[in-house]
């Protein structure tokens, strides 16, 4: 009997949690739905950022303005593609030949330097996630990458992309970056702007404390040779 009543328990509580789980993703999927013809206002990774200011400053704002993929230089979209997401226009979400390749180095370096992730599993991320890592996070993150690729174009998805990732501490956005590092609109990036702009992107704050460095240089060199061969939207 004791052991009855439990099995029901357990039943239940699974029942419970299947159905949590199904309305938060329809959640995320409202919310895919959503950004699919408007422009966020404010993402997940934004509103953190900002708590991440307000700390140090009550005042802090951060430096975001949406501008539509046509106002993007197509340098840009070039640059930022060879950098992160070679096969950007082939893949559904996923890179499995990036990923393997990343973990291969990650076991080669005792550490990770590489990620794998697709330009959509960062849109992902940078959307509705936080940047913590967990397993939990990650699982999340790939079915909302899913869920990016079957409602939006990849024209889309760019879009999104570009206008939202951070580029500096408190810079969201091509537009904002572009007048940051450069005093022009996104529309007027030139060839070596726009590769190192791709170039900041794993880890923008840092670079944007040192812009000249060696590093950075080589990444900028990199992309700007692979650009040619990068195919957008």
């Amino acid at each position: 009997m004791a052991r009855a009543s439990a099995g029901r328990w357990v039943a239940r509580l699974l029942v419970a949690l299947l159905a949590l789980f199904v309305l938060v993703q329809a959640w995320f999927a409202a919310q895919v739905l959503w950004v699919r013809w408007q422009p966020p206002r404010e993402t997940a990774f934004m509103a953190q950022r900002l708590a991440e200011l307000r700390e140090k400053d009550p005042k802090a704002t951060i430096k975001f303005q949406w501008v539509p993929y046509e106002r993007i230089s197509t340098h840009l979209k070039r640059a930022v593609i060879a950098a992160e997401d070679a096969k950007f226009l082939e893949h559904e979400g996923f890179d499995w030949e990036g990923i393997a390749k990343a973990r291969e180095k990650n076991e080669r370096r005792g550490r990770v330097v590489a990620g794998g992730s697709t330009i959509t599993q960062q849109l992902a991320k940078n959307l509705f996630l936080s940047p913590s890592k967990s397993y939990v996070r990650k699982g999340q993150e790939a079915i909302i990458a899913l869920m990016l690729e079957a409602f939006l174009p990849k024209r889309r998805i760019l879009e999104l992309y570009l206008n939202v990732i951070e580029w500096g501490n408190g810079v969201f956005g091509a537009e904002a970056a572009a007048k940051r590092y450069f005093g022009v609109q996104a529309a007027r990036l030139s060839a070596e702007q726009a590769a190192r702009l791709a170039a900041m992107i794993p880890s923008p704050r840092r670079f944007e404390r040192n812009p000249g460095s060696e590093y950075l240089d080589g990444r900028v060199a990199t992309i700007l040779a692979r650009m040619p061969a990068a195919e957008v939207p």
